[in-house]
């Protein structure tokens, strides 16, 4: 198992940024894909963005195209996401997430290991 903790979030205005981060321990970092995933109240829980293994290749969601990055870094067993031009939309509960895997998936069920999520507002 990965535990995972996430930090960075907090209220910012329509148009500016905000970088997460996302703190794993356990087993190791290198060895399994990362994701972040966002739910907003009475909505379903979203793919944000997810990284494989190496860093090498990233995906993400089609309403964070352009804005947002995902990144890691292995040898300080930390993820990222750099979001970027913050839209209103955008407020939610986001979470990072593991997969005992080194490719992505973009289901969250998918995912065995949670961090339990960073409040992230943006005002209008």
């Amino acid at each position: 198992q990965v535990q995972l903790v996430e930090s960075g979030g907090g209220l910012v205005q329509a148009g500016g940024s905000l970088r997460l981060s996302c703190a794993a321990s356990g087993r190791t970092f290198s060895n399994v894909a990362m994701g972040w995933f966002r739910q907003a109240p009475g909505e379903e829980r979203d793919f944000v963005a997810a990284i494989t293994w190496s860093g090498g290749i990233a995906y993400y969601g089609d309403s964070v195209k352009g804005r947002f990055t995902i990144s890691r870094d292995n040898a300080k067993n930390t993820a990222y996401l750099q979001m970027n031009s913050l839209k209103p939309e955008d407020t939610a509960v986001y979470r990072c997430a593991a997969r005992r895997d080194r490719s992505v998936s973009f289901s969250p069920s998918e995912y065995a290991d949670w961090g339990q999520g960073t409040q992230v507002t943006v005002s209008s």
